[in-house]
C-alpha cells in the first residue's frame, strides 16, 4: 500500500488552481490558431486573434484568462493501493482550492447559502468528484468553471424511443440559446445515459479531454465531428458576434441507462477553457 500525505494533494491543488487560471493549454491554444486559419467573418478572425492574444498576456505576466476564475472542479481518480494519510482528502483539495485561489490572486466566486448569496471569501467547497481506480497513483484533474457558460447549459430526459436528430436538436438548441453568453468559441460537452445525475457528470467529464481528441468509439467520434459541423454552421460565431467558429469542439461521452428513460446532459464551457491534470 503506497501511502500520500494529504499535504502532498493539498500543494498539487493549489498550483493546478493557479496554472489552470494563468495558463491556456496547448490543445486550446492550437484549436484557436486552427479556427483564426479558416474563419471567414472579419470580425470573427479579429476577435480570435484577441483571444489568443489575452492568453499569451495571461501567461506570460501570471494573470488570470479572465475575471471569472471559475468554480472549482476537481476530478480524482484514486488508485485503491494508495492510503491518504494526515487527513481526508476532501479536506486536503478545499484546502489547495483555498490556498491556490489566495496565492494567485484569484477571485472568490462561491456563496455559502444558494439564497442568501454570502460569499465564503476562499472560492470553498469545491466540487470533488472520485473514481476509484486500479493501482498505486493518483490522477487529479482541475476545472475552473465560469458561471456564464455554466448557466448556458442543459438536461432532459428523452423517451426510450428518441431518436439521434432529436437528440442533435436539443444540443443545437441549447448551443443556440446560449448565444454570445457562453463567450464563444465554446467546447460543448455532452453526456448521455445512466440517470438524470449520470448525464450531468458525463457532459461535465465531456469536457476534461483534450480538445480534438474523440470519442475512442467510431460511431461517437462521427456524431461529435457531425455535431461540431452542424453548430459551426449557426452563424453564433466569436463572442457572438457572427462567423464561422462557434465551437472548438464537441465531446461526447455515454453510459448504460434504464430501459424506460435516455437522459442527455449538454455543459458548456467557453473559449477559456482552463483545465489541467497531472498524477502523483
Amino acid at each position: 500500500m503506497r501511502e500520500v500525505p494529504a499535504k502532498e494533494i493539498t500543494e498539487t491543488v493549489k498550483d493546478l488552481c493557479i496554472e489552470a487560471n494563468t495558463n491556456l493549454a496547448e490543445d486550446v491554444v492550437a484549436a484557436l490558431n486552427k479556427s483564426l486559419a479558416k474563419e471567414k467573418s472579419s470580425v470573427g478572425r479579429k476577435i480570435l486573434r484577441q483571444i489568443i492574444q489575452n492568453a499569451q498576456i495571461a501567461r506570460r505576466d501570471k494573470l488570470p484568462l479572465c475575471q471569472d476564475t471559475g468554480l472549482a472542479v476537481v476530478f480524482i481518480e484514486l488508485g485503491q493501493e494508495v492510503q491518504i494519510i494526515g487527513e481526508a482528502l476532501e479536506s486536503a483539495v478545499h484546502e489547495g482550492v483555498r490556498q491556490g485561489y489566495e496565492a494567485g490572486f484569484l477571485r472568490k466566486s462561491v456563496t455559502e447559502d444558494p439564497i442568501l448569496r454570502k460569499n465564503t471569501g476562499d472560492n470553498t467547497p469545491a466540487i470533488l468528484h472520485v473514481e476509484i481506480v486500479p493501482g498505486a497513483k493518483i490522477k487529479i484533474g482541475f476545472l475552473a468553471k465560469g458561471g456564464g457558460a455554466e448557466n448556458c447549459s442543459a438536461l432532459r430526459i428523452f423517451n426510450p424511443s428518441t431518436d439521434r436528430e432529436e437528440i442533435d436538436n436539443f444540443i443545437l438548441e441549447t448551443v443556440e440559446a446560449a448565444g454570445p453568453n457562453a463567450c464563444p468559441p465554446i467546447i460543448v460537452g455532452v453526456g448521455i445515459g445512466g440517470n438524470f445525475d449520470t448525464a450531468a457528470y458525463l457532459a461535465k467529464k465531456a469536457l476534461c479531454r483534450k480538445v480534438g481528441a474523440h470519442n475512442s468509439g467510431h460511431a461517437a467520434q462521427q456524431w461529435e465531428k457531425e455535431l461540431l459541423k452542424k453548430i459551426n454552421l449557426l452563424g453564433i460565431g466569436p463572442m457572438g458576434l457572427g462567423g464561422t467558429t462557434t465551437a472548438l469542439a464537441v465531446n461526447i461521452e455515454k453510459r448504460p441507462c434504464h430501459i424506460s428513460s435516455l437522459p442527455a446532459a449538454v455543459n458548456i464551457d467557453c473559449h477559456a477553457h482552463r483545465f489541467k491534470e497531472t498524477i502523483i
